[in-house]
């Protein structure tokens, strides 16, 4: 069985499902256009009104809302609604900004952070938030009883915590932390607990949550919803933010619709008011008057990752020769509808530390040359077209954890050079089981996350057993890993991890597939929608129309 933390990082790493409706962003990264339509469209009604209720569609029902205690993106998105972090990450400009925090400093050693809390915050319970607060907060995330699956993890840098007073935090390390800023920007994962509603509900309160968010929690009915309400004592929104007061609607409430079909015709009854929708159903809404479409492209990358445990794949020449025979475009089409981009590296697009340079040096489509690496390392055509070696057959097995007609392309492209590949599909946790224990030659997954960090849970060979599924020990690699870790300046670090990217390409040890876009529709009776890069929702600046 997997391990709690183990679920937990598989969930949050390799699952993007709800990374549309986050707000994250990444400096250093190149701003996707955004669809002329969508951000010209005027509004029906120029001036901002309260009132109303906006309602939503999401596929994903929260395991709790005991934000140290969820494992699930879901958790972090209703979260994020009632609470809210430290920094936040622009979606406009990419850069990483304070939230509830008025600044920050990083000492010169990079091992002490310290941050000034805002004046005047309140949680819904009417209790000030303070640095005290902030520091019991991370003490229990922090603390082994907790258990916490992903607020601890990620601010397992932080070895001591003080606050000398009211508005000072801070946060003592051992070693720099490059990721911990970007982790600090999860707005419900990272956001402060009321130590008065964690006395009073206990293990109750991930269904009493009490934040210092915009919205309050009214109601949760499993299976089927939950209620927000406006918070009218908010005034300390994001900074990228127009209202920086209260949310004008008077409620806010997310409805659980698992089936894609179910919540389109939501949509279009008027039911719900937002929405994800998968790239095949976007122009319908595109190309209709009722509703505006956030297009956007989250920083997460589908890839075939290679077990370097496996005898054939140990030979760089027949990795190469995998890599080439793909056609990226193809699958585009195929799995996308042509709504996505090719991704040469182990960085997608959006994702801190990409770099451009990898689109003119990564593998692109070229069968022949994949053919010809195959017959310099000694694989010969048989009789079937199929290539064999000293006995043996190139035939692998592919893991999958769902039907896309991609996966079907990558088998005919491979037979087109002379490699066999089964098929073997599981549901998600056991295809990860199966890769835990080395199970597969080729393992189609995905990867996705604020920070590019998120390499050193996948490739670095301290997490052979762990997250590097693929077996991948290479010093070189290890080292550039940990110092993309621990390097704080942003240039340095930038290039870092444009030498990490390059280092994986050399080495062909996954095949990167693309980025996919994602699009949300928004009925227009809702107002106040601001397109941008990632898609994201920004619901502090919506009102509705009616």
């Amino acid at each position: 069985m997997l391990s709690e933390r183990l679920k937990g990082q598989i969930r949050n790493v390799l699952l993007m499902c709800v990374l549309v409706f986050s707000i994250v962003g990444c400096s250093s990264a190149p701003t996707p256009t955004t669809d002329e339509k969508q951000a010209s469209q005027p509004a029906k009604n120029s001036q901002p009104k309260k009132g109303g209720t906006i309602t939503m569609g999401y596929q994903m029902e929260p395991d709790t809302l005991d934000p140290q205690k969820t494992s699930m993106p879901a958790g972090n998105f209703v979260g994020g609604l009632l609470g809210g972090a430290l920094l936040i990450l622009d979606p406009f400009t990419f850069e990483l900004k304070p939230h509830l925090a008025e600044s920050y400093t990083i000492s010169d050693d990079g091992k002490t952070m310290t941050f000034k809390i805002r004046p005047g915050m309140k949680f819904h319970d009417g209790t000030p938030l303070t640095a005290e607060v902030f520091k019991k907060s991370y003490e229990r995330a922090l603390d082994p009883k907790t258990a916490s699956p992903v607020t601890g993890p990620d601010v397992s840098a932080i070895k001591s915590i003080s606050a000398p007073d009211d508005s000072t935090l801070i946060f003592h390390l051992d070693e720099p932390s490059a990721p911990l800023l970007s982790n600090l920007s999860y707005g419900g994962y990272q956001q402060p607990i009321s130590i008065e509603a964690r006395d009073k509900y206990g293990n109750e309160l991930g269904r009493n949550p009490v934040g210092v968010g915009p919205w309050k929690f009214e109601s949760w009915k499993t299976g089927e919803s939950i209620t927000l309400v406006r918070n009218d004592e908010y005034k300390w929104a994001s900074p990228f933010a127009e209202n920086q007061g209260p949310v004008r609607p008077d409620k806010f409430v997310l409805k659980f619709i698992q089936d894609d079909q179910t919540m389109m015709a939501a949509l279009d009854s008027g039911t719900i008011d937002i929405a994800a929708v998968p790239p095949k159903d976007a122009k319908k809404y595109k190309d209709h008057k009722d509703f505006t479409v956030l297009e956007g492209m989250p920083p997460s990358e589908n890839f075939i990752g290679m077990n370097l445990e496996n005898e054939i794949l140990q030979d760089v020449r027949v990795r190469k020769a995998l890599n080439l025979a793909i056609n990226k475009d193809a699958l585009i089409i195929a799995d996308l509808q042509g709504e996505g981009v090719p991704v040469y590296g182990p960085i997608p697009p959006t994702m801190i530390g990409y770099d451009a340079a990898v689109e003119q040096y990564g593998y692109k489509y070229n069968a022949e040359q994949a053919r010809q690496l195959l017959d310099e390392a000694g694989w010969s055509p048989n009789a079937q077209g199929i290539r064999e070696k000293d006995g043996k057959t190139l035939s692998l097995t592919m893991l999958i954890e769902d039907t896309n007609p991609g996966h079907q392309l990558v088998q005919s492209m491979f037979k087109e050079i002379g490699v066999a590949l089964q098929i073997q599909k599981y549901e998600s946790a056991t295809a990860h089981e199966q890769a835990l224990k080395g199970e597969f030659d080729l393992f189609s997954t995905g990867h996705g996350s604020v920070d590019p960090d998120i390499l050193s849970l996948l490739l670095h060979s301290s997490q052979i057993g762990g997250l590097n599924f693929f077996r991948l020990s290479d010093q070189q690699l290890d080292n550039l890993l940990d110092k993309g870790r621990t390097t704080t300046d942003q240039a340095r670090r930038q290039q870092v991890f444009a030498d990490i990217q390059k280092r994986v390409v050399e080495q062909a040890c996954w095949i990167p597939l693309y980025s996919a876009k994602t699009f949300v529709v928004v009925n227009n009776r809702i107002q106040g929608i601001k397109p941008n890069p990632l898609a994201s929702l920004i619901i502090q600046d919506m009102w509705v129309n009616e």
